[in-house]
């Protein structure tokens, strides 16, 4: 394994847990508010945009061979 084979492996590891620790942080604001059912399902959405604009854009890069 090639030092840039090992920096895109972490690159990616770090950004899935990176992302999950964000998940669970959403869950537990939410958890600590007593936001209920509906009041979750809005901040896991509000604030899960973010993430998923990121996770779309990184898609979309690889599937247009964009640099």
């Amino acid at each position: 394994m090639t030092f840039e084979q090992f920096e895109e492996l972490a690159l990616y590891l770090g950004l899935a847990a990176l992302m999950g620790f964000m998940a669970f942080i959403i869950y537990d604001l939410g958890k600590r508010s007593n936001a209920g059912k509906f009041g979750m399902s809005v901040l896991f959405f509000a604030l899960g945009l973010g993430m998923l604009g990121f996770i779309l854009k990184g898609v979309l890069q690889v599937t247009l061979n964009i640099d």
